[in-house]
């Protein structure tokens, strides 16, 4: 028997090419989703990285108004006459909120003085020898802090270029390579302060104790400002200092800077006890400036550290845009006037 088979009814026809239709429409959508979809992500991470641009620019400028402000410090002080650096001047004092005409945008910046620190790089000299009496110092910052798990030794191991130890108790690369995971010591000076966290023994109780009186400039050297300097580095200056005859001395600070080395080494605290000017000044030649920028939603932290030379010329010489909190002074608007 022979069967005839007919073509395909137009009703058939027609379902199949709806079908198709729906399937091209679907891809499209799709498609087109997708697309949205990445297009949105581009326009929000363009707008998060102009909005970042921005605010480091206004940073920078923030920037610019401190190192402003510390020329015309040294400007004040010379036509004064007395070229020294205390905590009544004005950059010392307080954080200064700056305006912006946007009303939107809010500029923190404040300035921190590092002379009044124990510099971690003075421990080793240009020479690469231990300097004895910035040791002695750091050794007894230690102490007055209650530190014990870290000693000199570990950071003079950290700085200098050989590889064996200064003694028990310092650490080199075969203490740090068996971390996990482990690195090298730096064997170089200190770049940041923040170096001390990799330093054998350190705790980070212990590096939040350190990290108010110490720095790590780029130079070594530049003496401990007495005007500026901190309690505990204060008395790290000699073994009998006690924490009374140093709050005494800060007392006697507060109301009158020191004017020269000898009025601060003639103090009844010190009697007898055969300070020298060695490593002391009454100028500090580093600074910090912290910033911290509210713009579009967003925050800004800039911490650039800057150096006026004797001539009172202000330059940057490192920033930093990694941390953050670091505006503590009490507020002090700029007016625009």
């Amino acid at each position: 028997m022979i069967v005839f088979r007919g073509r395909p009814s137009g009703n058939r026809q027609r379902g199949v090419a709806l079908v198709m239709v729906l399937l091209a429409m679907a891809l499209v959508v799709m498609l087109a989703s997708g697309m949205t979809q990445q297009l949105n992500i581009r326009v929000f991470q363009a707008g998060h990285y102009l909005a970042q641009q921005q605010g480091q620019s206004i940073a920078l400028g923030a920037e610019a108004f401190a190192r402003r402000i510390l020329v015309r410090d040294f400007e004040e002080d010379k036509e004064d006459g007395s070229m020294v650096d205390s905590l009544d001047e004005f950059w010392a004092m307080n954080a200064a909120i700056l305006p912006l005409d946007d009303g939107n945008s809010v500029v923190e910046v404040q300035i921190d003085d590092l002379g009044g620190r124990f510099n971690l790089n003075d421990l080793v000299t240009p020479a690469g020898q231990v300097d004895t009496l910035a040791k002695d110092r750091f050794t007894r910052l230690l102490m007055v802090l209650g530190v014990t798990s870290i000693t000199a030794d570990a950071l003079i191991d950290w700085i200098d270029s050989n590889d064996q130890t200064i003694s028990a108790y310092g650490a080199e690369d075969g203490q740090y390579l068996m971390a996990d995971p482990g690195y090298r010591a730096g064997n170089q000076p200190f770049v940041d302060v923040t170096e001390l966290r990799l330093i054998e023994g350190m705790t980070e109780e212990i590096y939040q104790a350190l990290r108010p009186h110490v720095a790590a400039l780029p130079v070594s050297g530049a003496g401990i400002n007495v005007n500026t300097a901190t309690g505990p580095v204060l008395q790290s200056l000699h073994e009998e200092l006690s924490e009374a005859a140093i709050a005494s001395v800060l007392e006697k600070r507060e109301e009158e800077a020191f004017g020269n080395l000898q009025d601060f080494l003639a103090l009844p605290e010190f009697a007898g006890l055969g300070l020298k000017t060695t490593g002391l000044t009454l100028q500090t030649r580093f600074f910090e400036v912290v910033s911290r920028i509210t713009y579009d939603n967003r925050v800004v932290n800039m911490v650039s550290t800057v150096f006026r030379n004797g001539e009172g010329e202000v330059r940057t010489v490192h920033r930093d845009t990694g941390q953050k909190n670091r505006i503590t002074k009490e507020p002090f608007t700029i007016s625009e006037g």
